[in-house]
């Protein structure tokens, strides 16, 4: 389902009196006005702009416009989805009290109390770390959202990756990271965000990074990169490429200097999938403690 048709399916129901044919009305109900100042609260909390957003919890822009304009009805479901990439639930959301992340089945009280406390985590590492896998779990567990930077780039431009490069090259490209870099660091945003892996290679980029995140390498072996591309059905890295792998060795050796000025270090190929996740999750968690203890 694309997110218009989305969008449509839910603002039928429960539709209010005097809505338009797009399930937007006249004037907000008290209801939705407290509601989309708390969606519109969090979304601020956490520096995520509405295209961002929107991407992540797989609705349309428009629509998020309207829900915190207090003009559109969500349903349970969709709510508890938008919730969910707020780092929240949908009965924060809807609450009274005071809007914070709370636990979602199978992530404890403490993982969740962490979360809120946490800064922003930056998965450092070649393609093939599992950096998104890895990344998308963790923050799933301590409620908080999860991003990659060459989205946020890629929403910054209006643009494809690909297109970017191909018409503006890699300056303009590390220009818009830097910019995206400095928007989190500026809003002190917390989640978990997966990064290029050539961001190391930029010093300048690299040391905003490490300003503005806790850095975390998840390193792995040569092999274990490739095996990895390869069963996401990406055939490239060995496509007409005789001395693929080499390369890839040698694109290892020449990064990993850089890597390892990372805060902490992930070996994936030795933990596995869950134990990195685990180490991903406790990172954060102490680190969470360690902002709580220095907090005023």
């Amino acid at each position: 389902m694309d997110q218009h048709a989305g969008q449509r399916a839910e603002q039928r129901p429960g539709r209010s009196p005097g809505a338009g044919p797009d399930g937007v009305g006249g004037g907000a109900t008290p209801i939705l006005a407290h509601l989309g100042g708390r969606l519109r609260q969090r979304r601020t909390e956490l520096a995520l702009t509405l295209r961002e957003l929107a991407q992540l919890a797989g609705v349309s822009e428009r629509f998020l416009v309207q829900l915190e304009g207090g003009r559109a009805n969500v349903s349970v479901a969709r709510l508890e989805d938008i919730g969910r990439a707020l780092g929240t639930s949908a009965a924060a959301l809807l609450s009274t009290g005071e809007l914070a992340a709370e636990a979602a089945p199978g992530r404890s009280s403490g993982e969740a109390e962490a979360g809120a406390g946490a800064p922003l985590l930056a998965l450092l590492g070649l393609r093939g770390a599992g950096k998104t896998t890895i990344g998308a779990r963790a923050a799933a567990r301590l409620g908080v959202p999860f991003l990659e930077l060459d989205g946020l780039v890629s929403a910054r431009a209006g643009m494809s990756l690909a297109a970017l490069f191909e018409i503006h090259g890699n300056a303009y490209y590390r220009r818009l990271e830097r910019e995206e870099l400095a928007r989190l660091e500026g809003a002190r945003a917390r989640g978990v965000v997966a990064t290029g892996g050539g961001l190391v290679t930029d010093p300048a980029t690299f040391e905003q990074l490490r300003r503005a995140a806790v850095t975390v390498w998840l390193r792995a072996t040569p092999e274990d990169h490739w095996r990895r591309v390869v069963e996401q059905g990406d055939a490239r890295p060995m496509a007409n490429r005789t001395d693929a792998m080499k390369e890839l060795r040698a694109l290892f050796q020449a990064r990993r200097a850089l890597y390892e000025q990372a805060d902490f270090v992930v070996d994936t190929s030795a933990l596995g999938l869950a134990r990195s996740v685990d180490r991903v999750v406790k990172i954060a968690r102490e680190a969470g403690r360690r902002n709580a203890t220095r907090s005023p």
